[in-house]
């Protein structure tokens, strides 16, 4: 009975979104809790996104972002070019098999808002080997971080968006902490959201 009116109130926690975007990848149980149920940082509800077509799921996460609820996105991919966390810091207007542009009219390139400083400090803190980048690689990630990116509206109030790129050779349990790790620190700069936004 006590938990009746807790029910009837509405979650004014903003929602971040992880999209594990690499098809048969392990890192799919990285949002799983010990229970089965998915994994959320303190203040925020998370939203998982598998993987998908890379133009499908670019659309569909531009329409989730859209969305009053939606105040983060969370990318988590494989880094080949490092044995430590990488917060890919930008994403250049290329197609995930490089050479051709995303857009010919788009910028060439796009930086991602996510506090990547803070992301990678609370990495090392967890005791995990982390750094910042502006190095992209030309896959699927940079590929569905330029195109978020350049679809986010022009305003102060743009959603934080990151590409958290996870090394090829990693047990379980370094891989769950740090993508919760990234996910946590990104959801500590989300305001609750106001009544009007959840109407």
């Amino acid at each position: 009975m006590l938990d009746t009116i807790a029910e009837n109130q509405p979650d004014r926690r903003p929602a971040i979104l992880v999209c594990i975007y690499e098809a048969d990848d392990p890192l799919s149980a990285a949002l799983d809790t010990e229970g089965g149920a998915v994994w959320a940082p303190a203040g925020a509800r998370v939203r998982a996104q598998g993987p998908d077509e890379p133009t499908a799921l670019a659309d569909v996460i531009t329409r989730q972002i859209g969305e009053a609820d939606c105040r983060a996105v969370l990318l988590v991919g494989r880094t080949r070019k490092s044995n430590s966390f990488r917060v890919q810091m930008r994403a250049e207007n290329r197609t995930p098999t490089g050479g051709a542009k995303v857009s010919i009219t788009g910028p060439a390139m796009a930086r991602a808002t996510a506090p990547a400083a803070e992301i990678v400090r609370e990495l090392i803190e967890a005791g995990l080997a982390a750094d910042a980048t502006s190095d992209s690689e030309e896959d699927v990630g940079s590929y569905l971080l330029y195109r978020i990116l350049t679809a986010l509206p022009d305003n102060a109030d743009a959603p934080s968006v990151g590409l958290l790129r996870v090394p090829a050779l990693i047990d379980g349990e370094q891989l769950r902490r740090g993508v919760q790790t990234a996910a946590a620190a990104m959801a500590r700069h989300l305001s609750p959201l106001p009544r009007a936004r959840l109407s």
